[in-house]
């Protein structure tokens, strides 16, 4: 969240979100459609997937308007469902798809990877900043535990067990 030129680029496409998260969202539904200013009934495309590597089995998307997710700040930068939570004095991970949270690295077929943008070199900030591993390292410890990232901490090092 430290990069600023790009205006959230990143956001073009919406999210991937878990059932479970889409629950945590509307449970906060009147405040964030204040806070966010977008009604309820635009927040997702409708469309749901089975999918046994989400919380809860299946997924959906963040709707896109205007060229970027309906969660992503229009006045200012970021996720809307982000600065909420941290606003309201929640943590972010109950609100904010996982997918966006690890972003640029994603996963299936049981791997962490990096994501198509970077694979496909669309990603505008794709050479910019730290490592792909260094920008979500805390994020892939929130969801995937300490010793997951212990392991990839000495892949990092030359040093694996």
């Amino acid at each position: 969240m430290q990069c600023g030129y790009c205006k959230d680029s990143c956001c073009q496409y919406g999210s991937d979100i878990d059932g479970n998260n889409v629950a945590r969202v509307e449970a906060h539904a009147e405040d964030l459609e204040r806070y966010t200013g977008v009604p309820r009934s635009r927040w997702w495309t409708g469309q749901w997937n089975d999918d046994v590597e989400f919380p809860g089995g299946r997924q959906t998307r963040t709707a896109v308007e205007d060229g970027a997710c309906v969660f992503r700040s229009r006045k200012g930068r970021g996720c809307m469902l982000h600065s909420f939570a941290l606003d309201r004095g929640l943590d972010y991970h109950d609100l904010k798809p996982l997918v966006a949270a690890l972003f640029p690295v994603t996963f299936d077929g049981g791997l962490l990877h990096p994501s198509t943008e970077i694979v496909d070199r669309s990603l505008q900030c794709i050479d910019d900043g730290p490592t792909l591993y260094e920008g979500v390292r805390g994020e892939i410890e929130w969801y995937f535990g300490g010793a997951l990232v212990a392991e990839l901490d000495a892949l990092r090092a030359g040093q694996a067990t």
